[in-house]
Parts: structure tokens; C-alpha cells; sequence
């Protein structure tokens, strides 16, 4: 881990998968694991598309499962005329604490630009809420060279709209779009790199409190080798996040790093 006075995340972010039978079933399962075996350095937390999150968000409460419940995506505004989109307010009134904010596939595949990005982020965190920002080049860009002033260029117009204080507020997930549910994760050089550059960026913008994360690929056999690297502090998993034994074995991966066992 990055630094071992902030507290690693585990995020998983379960995309367009899982009903709410499916979604109340893992929860459950994920449950019975955590008061039996904690996780006592780590924090984790499951991100179900909308339709799971009132199921996710009373099981949770009502069995006081130790999980934090992040939404995949919100609107930049409050109310009115925008149909399909749903506001801060309304995932507060569910117990929802955590958003994503300018994942790569809101980004490429519904047209999420720059701008949307830092008025989301702005509209997350003035809410009171938890934002996970999500940057991160393709494979042209890493091929280009590019990469480090496109990610750099994605953290400052993204924090551009908060105050200072607020950026450290803001967790941020490197994930290189070219390791995205390929199968390929990064390289332990190449993550170690770019922590190191979301690092010294962030520092830059001011945003020293951040958490940053990693996301690509993410399995239960290379979370323990990247957890060791020191420059990220946690993931941001998609796929291995629908089985709950892969899923936690990602978080005690985290939890031993912290705790001196790796």
C-alpha cells in the first residue's frame, strides 16, 4: 500500500450484471463471510447497477454487513427534464454513499465528456458524497506515449471545479482502458509508474488525501502482488467482483498487505 495511514479500498463494480434476486443473494453470501472473518484494514464496497441498489442498501443495513454501496454513474443535476438519469438526492435517500464518476465506459460509450466529468464530480462531492474519479489512456495513447499527459490532463480539468480541501476528499482509479475485461492486467512497472504519476499530479493539484486505485483486470491471484507495490491503495474490480470468494480474497489480499503479512 501507497501509505500506510490511509486505509486501502476495494471497490467492486458490478457493471450490467445481476438482478436483484442475483444481487441480494451475493450480498448475503458476502455477509455471512464478514462477521465470521472481517477485514480489519480495508474497506469495502459494492457498486450494483440501479435497479439492485434499494435490495443492496437494505440488506446491508438491516444485517449490518460492514459494505459500503456506490452507484456506477449519477446525473450532474439535481431534477428536472433528463430521463434515465438519477440525482445525488435521490441515491442518498437510498443509503448509497459511494459514486463513480467518469468511468471509461460512461466516457467512450455514452459520450461523457471533460466537462460533464468535472461538473459530475463537483455535483458528487457538494452533495457530501464519496466520488471515486476514474481516468485512465487506451492503447493508442499508451503506444503514442502519450499517456502521462492524457491522464494528467483528465485529474486537472476533473478537480479544476472543487476547492481545494475537497480534492483530497476525491479517490481516484487509474484504469488503463486497454486492460479493461481483456484479461491483460498492467504490468507491476507500468502501475507502479502510474501511481507514482497520479501521485506527484494529484500533489500538484493539492489533492494530497487521495486514495488511488488501480483497475484493470483485477483477479484474486494478481491482487497480492500489486497490493505490494506501494503506489496504489486498492482496486477498483469489475468481473471477479460478481463471485464473493474471488471478491473478498481481493480484499484480504489488500487487508495482509496493510497489516505487514505480504
Amino acid at each position: 500500500m501507497t501509505n500506510r495511514a490511509t486505509r486501502p479500498l476495494v471497490m467492486g463494480n458490478w457493471k450490467m450484471n445481476l438482478d436483484f434476486v442475483e444481487a441480494l443473494h451475493l450480498v448475503q453470501e458476502l455477509g455471512v463471510v464478514m462477521h465470521h472473518s472481517p477485514l480489519e484494514h480495508t474497506d469495502l464496497v459494492v457498486v450494483p447497477p440501479f435497479v439492485d441498489l434499494r435490495t443492496v442498501c437494505s440488506v446491508v443495513e438491516s444485517e449490518q454487513i460492514p459494505l459500503g454501496v456506490g452507484a456506477q454513474h449519477v446525473s450532474q443535476f439535481e431534477s428536472g427534464a433528463h430521463t434515465g438519469e438519477v440525482s445525488v438526492s435521490m441515491l442518498r435517500r437510498l443509503g448509497v454513499s459511494w459514486v463513480i464518476v467518469g468511468h471509461s465506459e460512461r466516457r467512450t460509450h455514452y459520450a461523457m465528456s471533460d466537462e460533464v466529468v468535472t461538473a459530475t464530480l463537483a455535483t458528487v462531492v457538494g452533495a457530501g458524497m464519496n466520488a471515486v474519479l476514474c481516468v485512465g489512456e487506451d492503447e493508442e495513447r499508451r503506444q503514442g506515449g502519450e499517456y502521462r499527459s492524457f491522464v494528467g490532463a483528465q485529474l486537472a480539468s476533473a478537480l479544476s471545479g472543487l476547492s481545494d480541501v475537497a480534492r483530497s476528499t476525491v479517490t481516484v482509479a487509474y484504469e488503463p482502458l486497454w486492460a479493461i475485461g481483456t484479461g491483460v492486467s498492467a504490468s507491476v512497472e507500468q502501475i507502479e509508474e502510474m501511481g507514482s504519476f497520479v501521485r506527484s499530479t494529484l500533489d500538484d493539484l493539492g489533492a494530497t488525501g487521495s486514495r488511488i486505485l488501480y483497475g484493470g483486470s483485477v483477479t484474486e491471484e494478481n491482487a497480492g502482488v500489486i497490493a505490494t507495490i506501494g503506489t496504489v491503495d486498492g482496486f477498483l474490480v469489475g468481473g471477479a467482483s460478481l463471485r464473493a470468494s474471488s471478491f473478498l480474497a481481493i480484499g484480504r489480499a489488500c487487508d495482509d498487505c496493510y497489516a505487514g503479512k505480504r
